[in-house]
């Protein structure tokens, strides 16, 4: 993944774990649970704990964990993936707080058939730098499994408890081809 020159991070101490974020021209570009797969080198980024794209992201990671935020309403850069990670995490943005869907879901939405690109929908799920902003936990493998979550499968479990979801996906969270 590619990140601009201008990075910049602070650290989040939330309910489940210490959490990166990162920013960029005023955009987040990365929120990481500490140690999860896939989080990048940040060592090079400097600390800023103050800017207004950190607070007000702290301010909705709050009201999240609290049940009063259905949904981020944040300006996001997804611009460090490919065009087709980008198109994947545009679409796990669709599913609503409380719904799950299957990978097979995510490929349909975004236009790929399920049997060519499945192994390529969880790939760039895992590699979501957004972690619970651009909700990959809502992802569930075969017969609603709770399957692989870059921040650990107990984080994933308390974040589908958190939001009142089943674990099996019973709705397709209305994800249909051309609503993205």
């Amino acid at each position: 993944m590619k990140y601009s020159t201008t990075t910049v991070q602070t650290s989040y101490a939330s309910p489940l774990g210490r959490i990166i974020l990162a920013a960029s021209d005023g955009k987040l570009l990365g929120a990481w649970f500490d140690g999860q797969s896939h989080q990048p080198d940040t060592s090079g980024w400097p600390e800023v704990g103050d800017a207004a794209i950190f607070d007000l992201a702290r301010t909705q990671i709050n009201d999240y964990f609290a049940g009063r935020r259905q949904s981020f309403d944040l300006p996001l850069d997804l611009s460090g993936g490919t065009g087709f990670q980008q198109s994947v995490w545009r679409a796990l943005l669709n599913i609503p707080r409380g719904s799950t869907c299957s990978y097979g879901d995510i490929s349909v939405a975004i236009g790929k058939p399920a049997a060519l690109y499945g192994r390529a929908v969880g790939g760039a799920i895992g590699r979501n730098p957004l972690s619970i902003i651009v909700p990959c936990h809502r992802v569930l493998g075969t017969k609603g499994a709770l399957t692989g979550y870059a921040g650990g499968v107990e984080r994933k479990r308390a974040l589908l408890l958190l939001e009142g979801a089943a674990f099996a996906p019973s709705t397709h969270a209305g994800l249909t081809q051309g609503t993205l």
